[in-house]
């Protein structure tokens, strides 16, 4: 079999479109790529499968549970990464179901504040406890030494990109 071609087995990712005569700093970008899409992926299909959501809506109410006091659409927006079309839409659902509630803003009137309800924050705290054992079963292919020696490298990754003015 050559470098390039694959078993008709593995799963078609980033990662395959590569051979060994790319740089090793892309095949890594592609590795950590395709692992982070894997555990994504497995992560929506759970909270499909288990709970009948999406990582969407476990997206806002999660930075709502860290966030008592609740945050604007805007900042909800922004923290997401997503469009205040896509928070509007989502938090619609959550107040239908009654896990949020939308609170004027008394420092602006032109604003809602967004907060779990107490329902929300039991429904929440199920979801994120499943959550973390599903992270925690995903890396049990690691030894805790690796798992350490990984997240030290990453953190290490993580501080050199960032200091990058983005011209280098």
């Amino acid at each position: 079999m050559s470098k390039t071609q694959r078993p008709a087995t593995q799963r078609i990712d980033h990662e395959t479109r590569v051979t060994d005569d790319h740089h090793f700093a892309l095949r890594l970008w592609l590795r950590m790529l395709a692992c982070t899409n894997l555990i994504e992926a497995h992560v929506r299909s759970r909270l499909r499968v288990n709970f009948q959501t999406t990582l969407p809506r476990f997206d806002l109410m999660s930075q709502l549970e860290r966030h008592p006091e609740g945050l604007k659409m805007g900042e909800l927006s922004k923290r997401m990464m997503v469009t205040g079309g896509n928070v509007t839409g989502i938090t619609d659902q959550l107040v239908a179901e009654g896990l949020v509630v939308r609170e004027d803003n008394p420092k602006d009137r032109r604003a809602y504040i967004v907060k779990l309800t107490k329902e929300g924050r039991r429904v929440f705290r199920q979801w994120a406890d499943e959550h973390e054992d599903w992270i925690a079963n995903l890396f049990d292919g690691l030894g805790e030494k690796e798992k350490d020696q990984l997240y030290a490298l990453l953190a290490q990754l993580k501080q050199h990109v960032a200091s990058q003015d983005g011209n280098g």
